[in-house]
């Protein structure tokens, strides 16, 4: 018995065959205790953000399945009853996917020729891919209508002069932007830039020496690049696509002015037909369509879910990084000429058709020369006191929003990256929602939720930003979430170990490592409110103007030359800020390695 007694006595607890007794759950109001003030102050952002771009939807939402006091499917029921539904949706998707995959292809190959070769033109070619930005899409549509339109098109012209010399005769053409290929190629055009923004700034996080070990063991470049590279840089591939799909579904001005003259019809088309060309405005209907556009941008979303909890991707650890650069030889001036003639037809060429249409006074295919001026640029800045108010409304609203908005979305992003739980990704998919909703759907929302009392911010530079926020909110915040995932948790952890708080580990650590993609998040955001035509055109008013309702007025005006006089003004001023802020950023990059 004594033995018995002094073995049992003896026993360890960690020998204790017995199960350990389930640890209590701790509730929501226990962590919420525990949490320190950054995560306090990030959570407490996320829901800002939540009701900012919620909030304004709840009423289109509620008029959706809720109609003179009671419930009621006649929205969705009126809207499956359109004839030219299948066509519709069919249009729309071979133009956003075809323009999303063709974005995805050439925003690598640019971010791989200017991250990882030698054929880089130092900060011209960073810039490069940023430049059809630069164009309102308004203008752009308009520069590429003057340029390839069958018969008074520039560039057009032009050619059947040279295919003249040879003994080729042509009355129209050789192209005509009114068509499939046209439209896809201008939707491309304007949507690489989301995917390399994200592109690039992964490439300049990730360690080349993973991909020179696949070289040494004997895996061709072709499997390492399908092996190492590609799932590397999967978080930041997917969120360009997610992006270019978003700018797609939500694209009014390129579809209206290239697309419907060619008999294709888009679904934002269709939107704003009945939101602003007929009266009353059929909010049923454009709801329902707006339904439809979330299926496949939320598609898109779960798409880009599984590649992040996938985490086949590399990221940035406690080590220093470094980067070969690949020797291209023979092949370097062809690489580089790619470049130049890829920036020469997506931005050059419509650049110089509005600069040339506004010189020459009004739009015709025989330019003459000697008799170019300025009076348009005179007539738009100097005579016109409302469009120098206008522009100055859109540069602070734009430093403004782009500041707050890629802030915000970088600690939101970077709280839900740490704590992944059902409500963080719940906040994440809110914070999204309203990129798979019509922008014009949502700027009617807004108008409805804070135009009338007890708000009452109607023509104000308030409810100008607040919409700019809750529209290009969703594009920050995946701008954020590509520059997060590719920052490992070892120098966060190694950080606070060391004894600093969780806002010097942001300022000191995470935030100069994800600088990168949030200055491109920023020149997205930037862009996107000083060109934007939507929000402007419901949301502005008499004293608040901006450059996107300007353009709207001058558009419907009939006046190209006008027109093309404040794209191209729009055009400089953004390129001045735009490359200030790259160089700046770079900058600071260099002093802080240094350090």
């Amino acid at each position: 018995m004594s033995i018995d007694t002094t073995v049992k006595d003896d026993r360890s607890p960690a020998a204790d065959p017995s199960p350990a007794p389930p640890q209590p759950r701790r509730t929501l109001a226990a962590r919420l205790r525990g949490m320190n003030s950054f995560d306090t102050v990030s959570l407490l952002l996320a829901g800002v953000l939540v009701v900012l771009v919620c909030f304004p939807l709840v009423r289109v939402v509620i008029n959706m399945f809720y109609k003179d006091g009671r419930f009621t499917l006649e929205a969705i029921q009126r809207t499956l009853a359109i004839e030219d539904l299948g066509k519709l949706i069919i249009d729309t998707v071979l133009v956003v996917m075809a323009s999303s995959l063709l974005a995805v292809v050439i925003g690598f190959l640019l971010a791989w020729a200017n991250t990882r070769t030698d054929a880089k033109f130092g900060v011209l070619n960073e810039v490069f891919p940023y430049l059809p930005f630069l164009l309102p899409p308004i203008a752009g549509a308009v520069g590429w209508t003057m340029l390839l339109s069958p018969q008074a098109g520039l560039l057009n012209s032009w050619l059947r002069d040279l295919l003249g010399l040879i003994g080729v005769q042509l009355e129209s053409g050789p192209f005509d932007i009114n068509s499939w290929y046209g439209l896809i190629l201008v939707y491309t055009f304007y949507a690489v830039p989301y995917v390399y923004m994200n592109v690039s700034a992964a490439m300049q996080s990730l360690d080349s020496s993973l991909e020179e070990a696949s070289r040494i063991s004997g895996a061709s470049a072709l499997t390492t690049l399908r092996r190492v590279t590609l799932p590397a840089l999967a978080p930041a591939i997917g969120a360009g696509f997610l992006l270019c799909t978003w700018f797609g579904f939500g694209m009014f001005s390129i579809a209206q002015i290239i697309g419907t003259p060619a008999g294709i019809d888009m679904i934002p088309v269709r939107i704003v037909r009945l939101l602003t060309f007929t009266y009353p405005p059929d909010e049923d209907l454009a709801i329902g369509l707006s339904a439809i556009v979330v299926l496949f941008v939320g598609l898109s979303y779960y798409v880009q879910y599984r590649i992040l909890r996938n985490s086949r991707f590399g990221s940035i650890g406690g080590k220093a990084t470094h980067h070969t650069v690949t020797k291209l030889g023979i092949w370097r001036p062809v690489v580089r000429g790619a470049v130049l003639l890829y920036v020469g037809v997506s931005t050059v060429l419509p650049m110089f058709a509005l600069f040339i249409v506004s010189l020459n006074g009004y739009w015709t295919a025989n330019i003459q020369w000697d008799s170019l001026s300025l009076d348009a640029f005179r007539v738009a800045l100097v005579d016109d006191p409302k469009t120098r108010e206008a522009f100055a409304n859109s540069m602070t609203l734009g430093l403004v929003g782009g500041v707050i908005g890629i802030t915000v979305a970088a600690m939101v992003s970077l709280y839900i990256a740490q704590h992944r739980s059902r409500m963080t990704l719940g906040l994440d998919a809110a914070i999204k929602l309203p990129a798979s909703i019509s922008n014009m759907v949502i700027a009617v929302g807004i108008l409805l939720l804070l135009a009338r009392p007890p708000f009452s911010l109607g023509g104000t530079w308030l409810i100008l930003l607040i919409g700019y926020l809750a529209l290009y909110l969703p594009q920050a915040s995946i701008a954020a979430d590509a520059a997060v995932a590719t920052i490992g948790k070892e120098l966060g952890e190694a950080s606070e170990v060391s004894g600093a708080r969780k806002w010097k580990t942001f300022r000191r650590v995470f935030l100069p490592l994800m600088l990168p993609g949030l200055v491109g998040g920023f020149a997205l955001l930037f862009v996107r409110i000083i060109g934007d035509l939507t929000a402007s055109a419901i949301l502005s008013g008499t004293n608040n103007v901006v450059v996107g309702f300007r353009i709207l007025e001058v558009f419907n005006g009939g006046s190209y030359a006008l027109l093309a006089a404040l794209a191209s003004t729009l055009v400089l001023v953004t390129a001045v800020i735009l490359v200030a802020v790259l160089w700046l950023s770079k900058r600071m990059g260099v002093a802080r390695s240094r350090r």
